[in-house]
């Protein structure tokens, strides 16, 4: 067993194909984990079957220990919240992450050529991603997440020149309920989300018709959250937002400024509600209120920005002492 220092602790069954490295198995005792790039002078392109799946598992191979710090903790998979996949990663086999039911968050770059089936069984927690280009053209790795994951997903896509695109994905559940006189079952799709994760053309994001999807979005049953959450990522990263779907989405913001004011204070995000701020010009008394939240928060920045604009608004007191 050769041993590599690399910057997370892996136990790794590889094998040395013509154009790099296949990964058939690794385990790693770390919550927080990537996977190295390049062993021994070769890229990292496939990921075997199984290759991360949780528990013991028995696999041939080249056997190597990848050291990042010392962890004395089971190497099983089982702890991994957080995993980075390599650039260099050309194909990921079937269930690849089988029963990872704590990982959560999952970067990879929009490389990957060949997806595998079932690649993501039994990752109940997997709903965020952070997608990276490497070139203008779009691959087809995000249509790939929205069509074998329908829950509610929370994707960051990063392109070449460096601007960020995040959407969200809302949840959809398809059913089958037996239909007695006929002996049949009918499916049924519940949720909002269905069209929301095809809104693909050629596995390519057709970023105007994700925009379309908004009006009947509000006219179904949909969680508030939801909706206020694409309404902000859209404004906040407003990359192929045309002005129609803008003002659609500031005007259900300026409607909903009371959560959306407790949201940025929960997420402590000071950027985000000085925009919030000067986009929805809240009236006073949710400038009080998100004022008395802050203080009780210890949140000092905004409530600074609050009472900025307070006074910007003329509604702050004035007081004369003589």
């Amino acid at each position: 067993m050769e041993t590599v220092s690399g910057v997370s602790n892996w136990e790794l069954k590889i094998r040395r194909d013509p154009e790099g490295i296949a990964i058939l198995r690794a385990s790693t005792c770390d919550e927080e984990a990537t996977l190295p790039g390049s062993l021994f002078g070769l890229p990292v392109t496939a990921l075997g079957s199984h290759a991360l799946a949780a528990g013991s598992r028995e696999t041939e191979g080249e056997a190597v220990t990848v050291t990042g710090a010392p962890n004395a903790a089971q190497r099983d998979n089982r702890r991994l919240r957080a995993l980075t996949l390599p650039r260099t990663l050309l194909r990921v086999g079937n269930y690849a992450f089988l029963n990872c039911d704590r990982l959560r968050t999952l970067n990879v770059y929009d490389n990957i050529r060949t997806w595998g089936g079932n690649v993501f069984m039994n990752c109940r927690a997997l709903d965020t991603f952070w997608l990276r280009r490497e070139t203008d053209a779009q691959g087809e790795t995000l249509a790939y997440l929205c069509d074998v994951l329908p829950r509610e997903l929370d994707i960051t896509v990063t392109g070449a020149d460096g601007q960020a695109l995040r959407l969200l994905f809302p949840e959809y559940i398809e059913t089958y309920e037996e239909n007695c006189p006929a002996h049949h079952f009918d499916l049924r799709i519940l949720g909002p989300g269905y069209p929301y994760h095809h809104c693909f053309t050629q596995k390519r994001l057709d970023l105007p018709r994700y925009d379309q999807l908004w009006p009947d979005l509000l006219r179904m049953e949909h969680e508030p959250e939801t909706a206020l959450r694409i309404a902000w990522y859209r404004l906040r990263y407003p990359l192929g937002l045309g002005d129609v779907a803008r003002a659609q989405y500031l005007d259900y913001l300026q409607g909903h400024a009371a959560e959306a004011l407790r949201w940025r204070l929960a997420e402590r995000d000071a950027e985000g509600l000085r925009w919030l701020l000067r986009e929805t010009a809240p009236p006073r008394e949710l400038l009080t209120e998100a004022c008395a939240l802050a203080r009780e928060q210890g949140n000092t920045q905004a409530v600074a920005l609050l009472l900025a604009e307070q006074h910007r608004s003329g509604f702050a007191e004035k007081r004369f002492e003589l």
